[in-house]
């Protein structure tokens, strides 16, 4: 099995966060998006994971020059071989999958690397696809499934009258990555654009007509990571699933002084709490200190000092310094203070 991974996105609605570190590779209780992705994925698979092939952008679009290594250590950590393709212009869904076209053979899963999901099936891998879906209360917003007799029947993007309330959350599984490659090869070949770009749903449209038979993967818990205040919501909801699932996250060699820790909670290694109070729903990257502080609900990153500081639904990146006293500041572009 393989498992392709397109996140050639910039993550402009993510800014300033995504400034310096690309959305996929943004750190949820103490592991990237992209990580958790993939390991939630092989989970449902329940199948060997041969490669998972990661499809980016360009240092010009702001991926660092280190996002191949590290991408290749989360294939490793998995014990599958890593691939890693750069997607040179954004053409659409089909074509950011084509740019890993040398990854698509046999048995794959494709995953868009902005969500995040928690599911109790076991995927048919002897049906032609699944894709992944969830209930909504606006299917408006999103592209939809109907269903019958347990197969996918149609597709419908963002449709204007009720349909269907099972959105497609950006997570397929494919039986054959050559027929997927054909298909999309078709698209390209005949120049079919849809909006100026070459689109995945038209690809399973024509699978679909061809007699391909697509089953439903539905997921008990669906999280996005587009926004600010989803990804703060999506580590809530991470720290939630740990905390059941009786995972400590606290490092051992957390400093503790007059402080304490309400969990769920991550702490990273080498990180100093003085005279704080942290949680529920916080995670703490390695290195950070903490100083007459109460933190709740929010995601801090590696090396942030924080002082003097009251903070509900925060998100702050890497390197930070942040006094609830400050005077005198130094604020970039798309930075937020409210």
């Amino acid at each position: 099995m393989k498992i392709i991974v397109p996140m050639a996105g910039i993550g402009s609605r993510l800014r300033p966060h995504t400034l310096t570190v690309p959305k996929p590779l943004t750190v949820i209780a103490g592991k990237p998006i992209v990580q958790r992705l993939v390991e939630d994925i092989a989970s449902v698979i329940d199948e060997e994971i041969d490669e998972i092939a990661f499809v980016i952008g360009t240092t010009a679009k702001g991926f660092p020059t280190d996002t191949e290594q590290k991408l290749l250590q989360i294939a490793k950590e998995l014990g599958a071989k890593g691939s890693v393709y750069v997607q040179e212009v954004a053409l659409g869904t089909a074509h950011a999958i084509y740019c890993a076209k040398e990854s698509l053979s046999g048995p794959c899963v494709v995953a868009y690397a902005d969500t995040l999901f928690k599911a109790d099936f076991k995927l048919d891998v002897n049906a032609d696809g699944a894709i992944w879906v969830s209930k909504v209360e606006n299917p408006s917003a999103f592209g939809v499934i109907k269903l019958e007799d347990g197969i996918i029947t149609d597709f419908i993007e963002k449709p204007k009258n009720f349909v269907s309330d099972l959105a497609i959350i950006g997570i397929y599984y494919f039986k054959s990555g050559d027929q997927l490659l054909k298909e999309i090869q078709y698209l390209i070949d005949n120049d079919l654009k849809e909006n100026g770009e070459y689109q995945l749903t038209n690809v399973l449209e024509s699978l679909k007509q061809q007699g391909a038979k697509f089953v439903p993967g539905t997921v008990n818990a669906w999280m996005d990571c587009g926004k600010k205040d989803p990804t703060v919501d999506t580590n809530k909801q991470t720290l939630t699933f740990e905390h059941e699932a009786g995972n400590n996250l606290v490092a051992d060699d957390v400093v503790l002084q007059n402080s304490e820790i309400i969990q769920p909670c991550y702490i990273g290694k080498n990180v100093v709490l003085q005279d704080a109070k942290v949680g529920p729903y916080v995670s703490i990257g390695a290195g950070s200190c903490i100083t007459n502080a109460t933190i709740v609900n929010s995601l801090i990153q590696n090396n942030v000092e924080i002082s003097n500081a009251n903070l509900e639904n925060a998100m702050i990146g890497n390197h930070a310094k942040y006094n609830g006293k400050f005077t005198s500041v130094s604020i970039g572009d798309y930075t937020e203070l409210i």
